[in-house]
């Protein structure tokens, strides 16, 4: 078997000349793209307004940073006119695992080459981006921030993997309440590049799906100086938890039990979580409701009983199992419930399955994605007659119960280690 190609760099040499040629800049902000269409256009030029109206006193460099897209992504991309004096556009095509971590580690490449004081990234498929999200990002970097988390506004059933593991395990585990840890848009302080770039991660699959999650955990767990920017609605991609979600939920969460390991002497020690400040203006939009398919959801849960039931059973504790069980013969889909104690410990001794079993890891996430599937059914049950901020109450204190349970997690962890 030949051993993957590792790469010192995921800037191509053309492309090292020409930010060589730029010679300093400022700001960078980067737009990892793949497949992106004409989103990229409203993208690039909101970021460019925001750059323009709040930061006409500093060189800025915009990068789509492309992971080889065969549609006219780059020739969009191209296209779009920045009529600035202080404003530099390019877009790149990366070298390396294909993802948006690699496409990420371009971008924090060419901010070194460039000394640059602020790094801010924005997905390119944005639809609600506007230009005030530059300055809520980049502001807090040049105040002394190093990692600026984005704080949305968001519809009740909109994130659904941030509400039911990612941002309650960051809680409970690392001791910083920060809200959408995968949220995909950041501002970074030259110092964080440098350090994420010196991190041997890149032929890993953080340079995938992951890299948010990364970038979140490393930033806690080293110490540096966190906060949230206030952006409002987020509006992008495919919201409905019962399509198809590829790579991407085994990537982030592989990667979230993955530092686990990695991490342990220092999560073990946090006892209790504190608020990470938000910063920005208030933004007042509202935003737009959507449904999810949830007998889609639960019909997969079922189908995955039947595939999956012997390893449940194996890694669940048989109290939890036998109320998995309960559901599966429920056939009253209007009080499909699954209680929030049940799934903490599903996902607490998934983790510690995780941990032990290296060679089985991916197949392991694969059967936690019918429960998860069945969590976010009874989720969507019980927000049903809740506004937003009864939804917002009713996640903060289902953090509180992963919280409260972690006890239950470490005593299960040093018994599988």
């Amino acid at each position: 078997m030949n051993e993957p190609i590792r790469f010192s760099t995921a800037l191509r040499e053309p492309v090292r000349e020409l930010i060589e040629n730029l010679g300093q800049a400022d700001i960078v902000v980067g737009i990892p793209s793949y497949y992106s269409g004409t989103s990229l256009i409203h993208v690039i030029r909101s970021v460019a307004k925001g750059l323009e109206i709040n930061y006409r006193d500093k060189k800025a460099l915009i990068i789509v940073s492309d992971g080889g897209s065969t549609d006219d992504s780059r020739e969009i991309a191209e296209r779009v006119e920045i009529n600035s004096f202080n404003i530099e556009k390019t877009v790149i095509i990366y070298r390396g695992i294909a993802g948006k971590g690699s496409s990420l580690r371009a971008v924090f490449e060419a901010a070194r080459f460039l000394r640059a004081q602020a790094i801010a990234v924005f997905d390119s498929d944005l639809i609600s981006i506007s230009p005030d999200w530059i300055k809520n990002v980049l502001e807090p970097v040049f105040n002394g921030y190093d990692l600026v988390a984005p704080y949305y506004r968001r519809y009740k059933l909109d994130g659904t993997v941030t509400n039911t593991i990612a941002y309650n395990l960051t809680r409970a585990l690392y001791g910083l309440r920060v809200r959408q840890p995968i949220g995909g848009d950041f501002g970074i302080s030259s110092k964080l590049a440098r350090h994420y770039l010196d991190q041997d991660v890149w032929e890993t699959d953080v340079a995938k799906f992951g890299i948010d999650i990364y970038m979140t955990t490393v930033a806690i767990v080293d110490g540096f100086n966190i906060c949230q920017a206030r952006l409002g609605v987020k509006i992008h991609g495919q919201k409905d938890p019962a399509a198809d979600l590829g790579p991407m939920f085994r990537q982030v969460i592989g990667i979230t039990f993955h530092m686990m390991s990695m991490y342990e002497n220092f999560w073990q020690k946090i006892t209790k979580s504190k608020d990470v400040p938000i910063l920005g203006e208030l933004v007042d939009q509202v935003p737009a409701s959507f449904e999810i398919d949830i007998n889609g959801l639960i019909d997969y849960f079922r189908l995955g009983f039947g595939n999956f039931g012997e390893i449940w059973e194996r890694i669940l504790e048989p109290d939890d199992f036998e109320a998995i069980k309960e559901l599966v013969k429920d056939k009253d889909r209007k009080k499909f419930f699954l209680p929030i104690e049940v799934w903490v410990r599903t996902v607490y001794r998934y983790a510690s399955a995780y941990t032990i079993s290296p060679r089985q890891r991916m197949k392991i996430i694969d059967t936690l994605i019918p429960l998860y599937y069945a969590k976010v059914a009874s989720l969507v049950i019980e927000l049903r007659d809740k506004n937003l901020e009864e939804s917002e109450m009713k996640f903060e204190e289902d953090a509180q119960v992963f919280e409260s349970m972690k006890e239950y997690l470490i005593n299960n962890w040093r018994k599988g280690a």
